[in-house]
């Protein structure tokens, strides 16, 4: 495989398409992300792709892609940043949910992953629905950084969407992973557990500022294991 290209949306410090690179899906064309220092991160570690600032204000313009992948904001979703009260898709930060529809609806990649925080239940149901509405099947995969090695939890659920309304090579490839546990390849080194409380994203860059970067990564092996479903089914 490797051909297909993949745009990504609220690309953060690029933890999602580095995944989804490690698997082999394909290169990454285009990244939109609006924090100056994460487009920085963005520029050293994939010179010459394609940078916007504004989810808002992009659409046509972007290159035709295969793969549309990132995880919209989570601050209206996540009791973390909320103190509990959490408005939901209809906040004005995770409301940009809305932009990542749009752009997916402009572009019309063959697959869609949508990343965002546990638990699920204001946002995941809403998303499914609103891919289905535009043609899209959909799966949702449940994923801890531990399940993939590391020495902390970090749950997220991903959305695989598919431009097939049957979705049957989703449904199949996610009984496959369902479940599974220590899913690193061999040779991918963690770091020594962190002192108790301290928060992290293992398998970014060490030389990165992780408390500035920390809210904008996706640890790269649980995309990896995504990328690996988006292989096997395409074929």
């Amino acid at each position: 495989m490797g051909d297909l290209k993949i745009g990504s949306l609220f690309s953060g410090i690029g933890g999602l398409e580095l995944g989804l690179e490690w698997a082999g899906v394909g290169r990454v064309v285009w990244q939109v992300e609006c924090d100056p220092f994460c487009r920085k991160v963005l520029a050293k570690h994939w010179p010459g792709v394609k940078q916007y600032e504004d989810v808002q204000k992009v659409g046509a313009e972007l290159e035709r892609v295969d793969v549309v992948c990132g995880g919209f904001p989570c601050q209206d979703l996540s009791g973390a940043h909320t103190a509990g009260k959490r408005r939901g898709l209809d906040g004005a930060k995770s409301g940009l949910w809305s932009e990542y529809l749009r752009i997916v609806e402009s572009c019309r990649p063959t697959w869609i992953v949508v990343e965002n925080v546990m638990p699920c239940r204001d946002w995941l149901p809403f998303v499914r629905r609103d891919l289905h509405e535009i043609g899209y099947s959909s799966v949702p995969v449940l994923l801890r950084a531990c399940d993939v090695a590391a020495p902390h939890e970090r749950p997220r659920c991903f959305v695989l969407a598919h431009a097939d309304g049957k979705g049957e090579p989703l449904r199949a490839e996610h009984a496959k992973v369902a479940g599974l546990r220590a899913l690193s390849k061999p040779g991918r080194h963690w770091g020594a557990p962190p002192p108790r409380g301290f928060r992290m994203d293992d398998g970014v860059p060490r030389g990165m500022d992780r408390l500035r970067c920390l809210g904008n990564a996706v640890v790269p092996q649980c995309a990896e294991v995504i990328g690996r479903i988006i292989v096997a089914a395409h074929g």
